[in-house]
């Protein structure tokens, strides 16, 4: 037995056999089944079993052998049990010489149901006999009972009658069949019929299939088929009616079904009932569920309400409105007259501290002459120091003014506010006082800004000092930061202000507040209520200029004896938030070089031209661009040219520039100016590749400036001199270069012609070069690649080289080598290589060759390379 092939069993049967699924499709018959039907396999296999063997109609139109096979395999799946066929008429079609014909026969069948181990009924199995001769002798001697007892034609006679009557009486009951099983199909309302405890079901109208986005119910359980109605109490419900017998009515219930278009659940509502079906002897069977999809109802419902309150708002706001619209123009009316006001005043405090810085240049000049000249005299040296103290006083006033007049040249950077006010603490708590509370609140995941760092420390140090005078150095001062979005409506009100996402700084104290009259002039220059000698009036003109020159908003609010609030808002910025910046230093030196001075101003330009002269380089002047560019033009060799931004003449000090590198393209271009009228600014920041010193400038700073631009243009002439000799002497890589290892070098430099060369003559060397010209963009490469050296400049816009190579040994075991024109590189990395500009290929390759092996950090001037 344990060999048993039930399958071949199966097969070999002399009984006819056929198994189907509990929706009727033919899953396999055996070989007498095939062979008592005439039929093939493959044939009828996956087909449902009325559609391989449709049944003919009779005589008068009635399918009765079609629907007693039907009920007869409904009821097998309904009740799970066997049921007995004892006799069906079933033609089956013959294949004749004279094609298909139909040879009536009559069938015998049992059908058994083939359970799961839950009780579902997972197959059903028919057993077929063919009865058609037993039915042809049974009807023959009835016939022949008949004829032997009454008249024939009587008998015949009564035969026809009941056969018709019968025949009628069928068609009745199909006819009536057919119309229920339709009208349930067609209902426009959502039906279903559910059988037993488990809630199976047996019927499933067309709009219900719909309902739940599915098809093929019938014989699956509630949970299996409609699995996300968990959890949303239908299922308990359906048992309750089921337990009780007691019908359950379900008015705007919402439910969330799967959609026909996407996975996502959908919340439909419904009117529905859910009504048990109650057999004689007082037990439930199943349960009916009958009702409607209201959810276009229910939304549309919802919609006129919203709309009508909506329409109710609608209404008090315009009538609001209409109030206010009188105040609202007077209002942009007076807030047009201000800002019309401000941009006035604003060109004239421009105009003033571009002519401020010329005299304060001068007399700072002249002052460090004096002190060059008179090292010896202590006395004269405390004298011009207490007299530089007084320029650099006048130099922030006039920076004051240029950032009301938005002309401050500013240097914006990504950073996190929250960090900058964090790290204001201790300067506010000195600045404010002990008898000051000072209360700091930070929101988190507060965006980053764009902005100038020490500008906006200056505001925040301003806004505090006058918070601390208003309160009269006793109360509480609050800083918070945190996001913000202004919205359209906000915009509306404020012409300046663009809509959209910033972030907040507020200021608020405890002090005295400000009326109206005077919140209509707080940002004007030098208006202030300070007591003579006590305040400038520029700190709020300050404020106001350098948000406005960020892209910003300000606002403030402000009562009479409760206090002022003073919000600033900057812009977002969706960049990454530039890293802390080291501080660097270099030793003043001078060169020998030739420098073109280009100023209007004869006092300045003279004493620009004793400085620089002091400082031994050779130095030509010019009074405006026009005489500049005949000295260029005239072909004397010019190193740097030191320009005026603003400057009388029909040419202005780009052009000027411009048309000098291109008759000599290694000379370098430094402007200064006290004013830039935005024509080397834009959008508050230099363009891309511009040079500014701004007035009034010390001694040491433009030394710096200077040494640091002639330095790099000593550099690029170089690199470019040995590429240039490289390629017209084809020369390969010498042996020692090839056999050494090949390094992956990320070179750092901001001059793309030095980076281009650097770039080839490593390639040269046999290296494998990756440049970049900022800080930032070294960190991306760092990020997406492995490298073995990064050689970087120090002085890069933005972050500094010794930043990023910190930074990036923190990312990379990597050797550092610095390349740069300084003489002295503070807070470098340990065991740094040094590369003083302006170098060569050799130079370039003996340091290369020390890396990987243990280095001592030393100052550059010791290196042995410098």
């Amino acid at each position: 037995m344990k060999n048993l092939d039930f399958a071949a069993a199966f097969d070999a049967s002399p009984n006819p056999y056929v198994v189907m699924t509990p929706t009727f499709v033919i899953l396999h018959a055996n070989a007498a089944y095939l062979r008592v039907t005439g039929r093939a396999l493959a044939s009828i296999v996956d087909r449902s079993m009325f559609d391989a063997f449709p049944s003919t109609p009779d005589e008068h139109g009635s399918d009765e052998s079609g629907m007693l096979l039907r009920e007869s395999l409904e009821r097998t799946v309904r009740l799970a049990k066997p049921d007995l066929l004892p006799l069906i008429r079933y033609d089956i079609a013959i294949d004749t010489p004279q094609g298909k014909v139909l040879d009536r026969r009559y069938w015998s069948a049992t059908h058994t149901p083939l359970l799961g181990d839950d009780g579902r009924v997972l197959y059903v199995m028919q057993h077929t006999e063919d009865v058609t001769e037993l039915q042809t002798l049974r009807q023959q001697q009835r016939v022949n009972d008949d004829l032997s007892q009454h008249d024939p034609q009587q008998t015949q006679q009564r035969l026809l009658q009941r056969a018709g009557a019968l025949q009628e009486q069928n068609r009745l009951l199909h006819l009536e069949a057919d119309l229920m099983r339709s009208l349930f199909a067609q209902a426009p309302g959502f039906m279903a019929f559910f059988r037993g405890p488990r809630h199976v079901f047996e019927m499933a109208n067309t709009a219900y299939e719909a309902l739940v986005a599915r098809s093929g119910l019938v014989g699956t359980p509630l949970h299996e088929a409609l699995p996300e109605l968990q959890g949303q109490g239908l299922f308990e419900l359906m048992n309750e009616v089921y337990a009780t017998g007691k019908a359950r009515l379900l008015a705007g219930r919402a439910v969330w079904l799967r959609s026909h278009d996407r996975p996502a659940l959908e919340e439909r509502f419904l009117d529905a009932v859910l009504q048990p079906v109650v057999e004689a002897d007082g037990s439930v069977s199943g349960i009916f569920l009958q009702g409607h999809d209201i959810t276009e109802q229910k939304r549309a419902q919802d919609e006129l309400q919203r709309h009508r309150e909506q329409l109710e708002h609608l209404v008090a706001e315009r009538t609001q409105a209409l109030r206010r619209s009188e105040e609202e123009r007077l209002a942009m009316q007076a807030a047009l007259h201000q800002s019309q006001k401000m941009e006035a005043i604003g060109k004239l405090t421009g105009g003033v501290a571009h002519d401020f810085n010329n005299v304060l240049q001068v007399i700072a000049g002249n002052l460090q002459l004096l002190r060059q000249a008179s090292l010896e005299d202590a006395k004269t040296q405390r004298r011009v120091d207490s007299a530089m103290r007084g320029v650099e006083r006048g130099a922030k006033l006039a920076s004051h003014l240029l950032a009301f007049a938005r002309k401050q040249p500013l240097a914006p950077v990504v950073l996190n506010v929250g960090k900058l006010v964090r790290n204001l603490d201790d300067m506010l708590r000195r600045a404010l006082g002990e008898t000051v509370e000072l209360e700091t609140v930070v929101g988190g995941g507060i965006w980053n800004t764009l902005a100038d760092p020490n500008f906006l420390e200056n505001a925040l140090l301003n806004l505090a000092i006058n918070a601390r005078d208003a309160m009269q150095g006793r109360g509480k001062l609050t800083i918070e930061a945190g996001n913000a979005s202004l919205d359209d409506a906000y915009a509306k009100m404020h012409s300046e202000v663009t809509a959209g996402q910033y972030v907040l700084i507020a200021v608020s104290d405890t002090g005295s507040g400000m009326d109206e009259s005077i919140l209509q002039q707080v940002f004007e220059p030098f208006f202030t209520t300070k007591a003579e000698g006590h305040g400038t009036g520029l700190g709020l003109s300050m404020v106001y200029g350098f948000v406005k020159q960020s892209g910003g908003h300000v606002k403030i609010y402000s009562e009479v004896g409760h206090g002022t609030t003073v919000k600033l808002y900057l812009p977002r910025s969706h960049e990454a938030e530039l890293a802390e910046e080291l501080p660097t230093v270099d030793l003043v030196t001078g060169g020998t070089e030739t420098i073109l001075v280009v100023e209007d101003d004869a006092q300045v330009r003279e004493t620009v031209v004793e400085l620089l002269s002091e400082l031994g380089y050779r130095v030509l002047k010019a009074p405006d661009a026009q005489s500049a560019l005949a000295v260029v033009e005239s072909g004397v060799p010019i190193d740097l040219i030191f320009t005026d931004v603003v400057m009388p003449g029909p040419m202005r000090s780009p052009e000027l520039a411009r048309r000098a590198q291109a008759l000599q393209p290694h000379v370098e271009v430094l402007f200064t100016s006290g004013y830039t009228e935005n024509s080397i600014v834009h959008g508050g920041r230099l363009d891309p590749g511009v040079a500014l010193l701004s007035k009034p400038y010390r001694r040491d700073d433009l030394a710096r400036k200077v040494r640091h631009m002639l330095s790099n243009r000593r550099h690029v002439v170089r690199l470019e001199e040995q590429v240039s000799h490289l390629s017209a002497e084809s020369m390969p890589a010498d042996s020692g270069s090839r056999n050494r290892a090949s390094l992956r070098l990320l070179v750092v430099e901001d001059n793309e012609e030095a980076l281009a060369a650097v770039l080839e003559l490593l390639e040269h060397l046999g290296h494998r070069p990756h440049g970049a010209t900022s800080a930032e963009a070294a960190l991306q490469a760092l990020a997406h690649g492995t490298f073995d050296v990064l050689m970087t400049d120090v002085n890069l816009p933005g972050t500094s080289g010794t930043t990023l190579a910190h930074e990036a040994i923190a990312l990379q075991p990597l050797q550092v080598v610095y390349a740069t024109g300084m003489s002295q590189v503070p807070d470098g990395v340990p065991g740094a290589l040094f590369l003083q500009k302006p170098f060569g290929l050799a130079e370039m390759d003996a340091v290369l060759q020390r890396t990987g092996q243990p280095q001592q950090h030393v100052p550059a001037s010791q290196s042995g390379l410098l």
